[in-house]
């Protein structure tokens, strides 16, 4: 599996703060080498087609879809805020 980004999430991304960037470049990485790891809690976003979230931390989360090969990894921010525009 590989990463892509979408321009969505990179403009998000510049807005954390640096200590949530750096806990988002772990989330990711576990992301390819363990999706099904726990720290990620990662479900499907109910009413979104193949639209799913993974965890930053316990305010943060980030959004993504999976297509053959690649995350696409679509936003990142405060839980409430992304989660309603995945």
């Amino acid at each position: 599996m590989r990463l892509a980004l979408t321009k969505s999430f990179e403009k998000d991304y510049k807005k954390l703060p640096r200590v949530v960037q750096k806990q988002c470049d772990r989330q990711l990485f576990t992301l390819l080498n363990n999706p099904h790891s726990s720290s990620l809690r990662t479900s499907k976003i109910q009413g979104f087609k193949n639209i799913w979230e993974g965890r930053v931390t316990k305010e943060y989360r980030f959004t993504f879809q999976i297509a053959k090969d690649v995350y696409f990894i679509r936003r990142v921010g405060k839980h409430n805020g992304v989660l309603r525009k995945p």
